[in-house]
């Protein structure tokens, strides 16, 4: 048995595995690490992301994307050398009056926010596209739900 548990740690990679911390304290540690407009931009959105659905559950996921849930996923905080990006993995699902969506527009399903150092967020329309986007998962997890029961 403690041969497997080896095993797996290593495969699901060692800083993950070992430190067995919650994603909270993964992404505050991404974000000190950071340690620039990037961390403090990340940082910023996680707050917003919080601020417009309350009770949305963080996690961890892909080696080291944060990733915010309701019901399914609401969007990622990814972080690059010029751009931290919110991809909303049901974008293209969503409606964007204020244009917030600056990226991977070209696909049939996510959408992405490009935010770049000194950009500033349209806070109001973004908590909008969050809670469109935490509903939208919920109304497809009922509707799946419905769906199963008539069966």
């Amino acid at each position: 048995m403690k041969k497997a548990t080896a095993t797996m740690k290593s495969k699901s990679g060692s800083k993950e595995a070992k430190a067995g911390d919650s994603p909270s304290r993964h992404i505050d540690a991404r974000i000190k690490e950071l340690g620039d407009w990037r961390g403090e931009t990340l940082a910023r959105v996680r707050s917003i992301i919080k601020q417009a659905v309350p009770e949305v559950v963080e996690e961890w996921k892909w080696r080291g994307v944060p990733v915010w849930e309701h019901d399914g996923i609401i969007c990622t905080g990814e972080t690059y050398k010029a751009v931290v990006k919110m991809t909303f993995a049901k974008g293209a699902a969503l409606d964007d009056p204020s244009g917030l969506f600056n990226s991977s527009l070209e696909g049939n399903v996510r959408r992405a926010i490009d935010i770049r150092e000194g950009d500033k967020i349209n806070e109001k329309a973004l908590k909008a596209l969050i809670r469109a986007a935490a509903e939208l998962n919920t109304s497809a997890r009922a509707a799946r739900s419905r769906k199963k029961k008539s069966a």
